[in-house]
C-alpha cells in the first residue's frame, strides 16, 4: 500500500502537501507559553518562598494604595483591603485555586466531549443524531441558566462548579471534534485497516484519536481560558468560589463595592483575568494554526 493511501493527512485522491517545518507556529507558541509559564511558576512558587506580607487582618492599615502611588507602603506592594489584608498575598494565593479551575475545567469538558465527537464523527446515522441534538440542545441554553439550576439545588462547591464547567464546555468541544473525525473517516488509511479486518474499537482509539491529538490540545488550551471566564462570571455573581477560599473572580466581586475607594481591590484581579485569558486563547488559536497543515506558512 502506498504512502499516499496510510498517510492521514492527505486527502482522497490528492497528493500530499510538502512536509513544512512550522518554524514560525513554534515561535509563536513558545512567545505565548512563557509568560504563562512564568506567570504560574510565580503564582506556585512565591507563597514557598516566604516573601510575601503576612495574610492576616491589620485594622490599622485598611485601604492603604499600592506601594508605586503616593500614601503606599511597599510592605504591601499591591495595597490593603478593607480588612487591612495584603492584595498582593490574596492575588497570589487565589491565582492557585483560580489556575487548577482553569485546567480541570478544561478537562473535564475535553474528556466527555472529546468522546461524543468521536462517536458521533465516526459512527454517523443515529448515534450521529443523538449527539448532534444534544449538542445543539446544550449550546441553545445559556450557561447561566444551567449553573443556577445546579447551584440552587447542590450548593456552591468545587465539585459543584467542576460540573459546570463539564455540562456548559463539553459541547463545543464535540462539535470540532465530530467536524474532525468526519474528516479523518474517509481517507484512504481508514479504508485500509477495514480492509485488512481491524476493528472498529482499534481504528477509532488506536488511529483516529491520534490524529486528533493536536486539535484535542488546541481545544484543551481554549478550554482553560472559557473554564476561567465561566468561574469568574459565577464568583462575581456569589455563585463559583465561596470563603474562605478566593480565587480572582471572588476578589473582583468583593472589590466591586470599594471602586471609588480602594480601586486596586478589584484591578489587579480584573487585569489579571483578562491578560491571563488572552495569552491563553491566543496560544490555542497558535496551536490550532501549528497543527493543521492547511493553515501552516511556508
Amino acid at each position: 500500500m502506498s504512502r499516499l493511501e496510510l498517510d492521514p493527512v492527505a486527502g482522497e485522491g490528492e497528493v500530499p502537501p510538502p512536509r513544512r517545518t512550522g518554524r514560525r507556529g513554534r515561535t509563536s507558541v513558545f512567545w505565548l507559553s512563557l509568560p504563562l509559564v512564568v506567570a504560574a511558576v510565580a503564582v506556585f512558587v512565591l507563597p514557598l518562598t516566604g516573601l510575601l506580607p503576612e495574610a492576616g487582618q491589620d485594622l490599622a492599615a485598611t485601604r492603604r494604595p499600592p506601594g508605586f502611588l503616593g500614601g503606599g507602603s511597599w510592605a504591601h506592594p499591591l495595597g490593603t483591603d478593607k480588612l487591612g489584608q495584603d492584595v498582593l498575598t490574596q492575588f497570589i494565593t487565589a491565582g492557585r485555586l483560580t489556575i487548577m479551575i482553569g485546567l480541570v475545567g478544561a478537562v473535564v469538558a475535553i474528556g466527555p466531549g472529546t468522546l461524543l465527537g468521536l462517536l458521533a464523527g465516526y459512527f454517523r446515522g443515529w448515534v450521529d443524531r443523538v449527539i448532534s441534538v444534544l449538542i445543539d440542545a446544550q449550546l441553545a441554553l445559556p450557561f447561566i441558566l444551567i449553573a443556577l439550576a445546579i447551584i440552587s439545588n447542590r450548593g456552591s462547591s468545587l465539585p459543584v462548579l467542576f460540573l459546570v464547567l463539564a455540562l456548559t464546555g463539553w459541547a463545543v468541544c464535540a462539535r470540532v471534534t465530530r467536524s474532525a473525525t468526519l474528516a479523518i473517516r474517509e481517507r484512504q488509511f481508514v479504508f485500509g485497516l477495514r480492509a485488512a479486518g481491524a476493528s472498529e474499537s482499534r481504528i477509532v482509539f488506536r488511529h483516529i484519536l491520534p490524529n486528533l491529538a493536536g486539535t484535542i490540545v488546541a481545544l484543551g488550551t481554549l478550554q482553560v481560558g472559557t473554564a476561567i471566564l465561566v468561574e469568574s462570571a459565577l464568583s462575581f455573581l456569589g455563585l463559583g468560589v465561596v470563603p474562605p477560599m478566593h480565587s480572582w473572580g471572588s476578589m473582583l466581586a468583593s472589590g466591586q463595592d470599594e471602586l471609588s475607594q480602594a480601586w486596586w481591590i478589584a484591578f489587579f484581579p480584573g487585569l489579571a483575568i483578562t491578560l491571563l485569558v488572552l495569552l491563553v486563547n491566543l496560544l490555542g488559536d497558535a496551536l490550532l494554526t501549528h497543527h493543521d497543515p492547511r493553515k501552516r506558512r511556508r
